[in-house]
């Protein structure tokens, strides 16, 4: 009777025992959750589509593979210039790209990519993590199901490719050029004519002359597509992206039902390839002109002064109207305007000063 008696309360205390430990922390870990992001950019590109993959790597490994996710390249799942609404909708749960791509959705949404004339790359990281522009951000995109993060910054870009030289603001009229956001709109009061074509589409573009001139990103990236082949003259600086952030969206549904601790992985993992990827456009760019400028013989170019006052002359004209059309585009405006101007007194007398300086 005591061995039957003791049977009985072991079996009892195992039952209890794996309600207790199927509540666990130990089982839950066993829960796999498989999510997919796409990207508007091509598979495995240099930078940007490495970071993409690096942000899916990191994720899946600080989560030990609770949370695995697959990267997919423009077209393989969504066209290049449908990731927003795929991940708004939920066909995937994550999406990587740039806020600019999506102005016809949000046109305030330009802010957290690039403006003309304004944030640097660091002053951008500021401004987001620690001036309020993330709580903006966030705001704007909660409608349309959707949570934003900063993942990845090109630094400053390189201004185009171009086949004439620009030496005033008259041999921008007419020019057909690839050149996204509010450095668009810049473009067209200038008297050209902007388009918006994903990166696969640059070379042939330029080569068939659908287009005059583009701007990519900077040497690493141009030299990868080959754009020298296609263009003769290289210009800089790029007044029109100073500190490009790149954006992970997450489907706001698939975020909240991650457990808390998944979540702050997911946004940590962001943080880092935010990080890295202007760590790495600083070391690889430097390579990446040389080879340019001395292998492959292309003219390198500064803008005209002029040129670029009245660039930003009417910078501050499109932005300025961007601002007046709507409240939540009027608050953005409002943060980032009193944040560039703080910073910039800073600046000045801080990086500006080292720079010219070191000389």
């Amino acid at each position: 009777m005591k061995r039957r008696d003791f049977l009985k309360g072991a079996s009892a205390g195992s039952l209890l025992a794996g309600t207790a430990i199927a509540g666990s922390p130990a089982v839950r870990a066993e829960t796999k959750i498989k999510w997919k992001m796409v990207t508007t950019w091509p598979k495995n590109f240099p930078g940007l589509g490495t970071g993409a993959n690096n942000l899916a790597k990191l994720i899946t490994e600080m989560s030990g593979g609770r949370l695995s996710v697959r990267v997919y390249g423009a077209k393989e799942l969504v066209p290049a210039f449908g990731v927003f609404d795929a991940v708004s909708r939920g066909t995937a749960q994550m999406g990587h790209g740039a806020a600019y791509y999506w102005k016809g959705k949000i046109e305030a949404a330009q802010f957290f990519s690039a403006v003309p004339f304004g944030l640097t790359a660091n002053e951008m990281n500021g401004w987001l993590y620690h001036g309020g522009g993330m709580e903006l951000w966030e705001q704007m995109y909660a409608g349309f199901n959707l949570v934003p993060a900063a993942a990845g910054n090109t630094g400053v870009q390189m201004g185009g490719w171009f086949n004439k030289e620009i030496k005033s603001l008259a041999d921008l009229k007419g020019l057909k050029m690839r050149i996204p956001g509010l450095g668009g709109e810049v473009l067209k009061r200038a008297g050209g004519t902007p388009v918006n074509l994903p990166g696969g589409e640059l070379y042939t573009s330029l080569q068939s002359g659908a287009i005059d001139a583009t701007e990519w990103v900077g040497p690493y990236n141009d030299l990868a597509f080959g754009l020298y082949k296609v263009a003769k003259y290289y210009y800089y600086p790029g007044w029109h992206e100073p500190g490009t952030t790149l954006e992970a969206i997450i489907n706001k549904k698939a975020f909240d039902g991650l457990p808390k601790d998944l979540q702050a992985i997911v946004r940590n993992a962001c943080s880092v390839v935010n990080q890295d990827m202007l760590a790495e456009y600083t070391a690889r760019n430097n390579a990446a002109l040389h080879d340019l400028v001395t292998t492959h013989k292309v003219q390198l170019r500064a803008f005209p002064d002029d040129v670029l006052q009245k660039l930003r002359t009417l910078s501050d004209e499109v932005v300025g109207e961007l601002a007046k059309k709507d409240k939540s585009a009027q608050q953005v405006f409002d943060s980032f305007r009193k944040f560039r101007d703080q910073v910039r007194a800073w600046h000045d007398i801080s990086e500006l000063a080292f720079l010219k300086a070191r000389g």
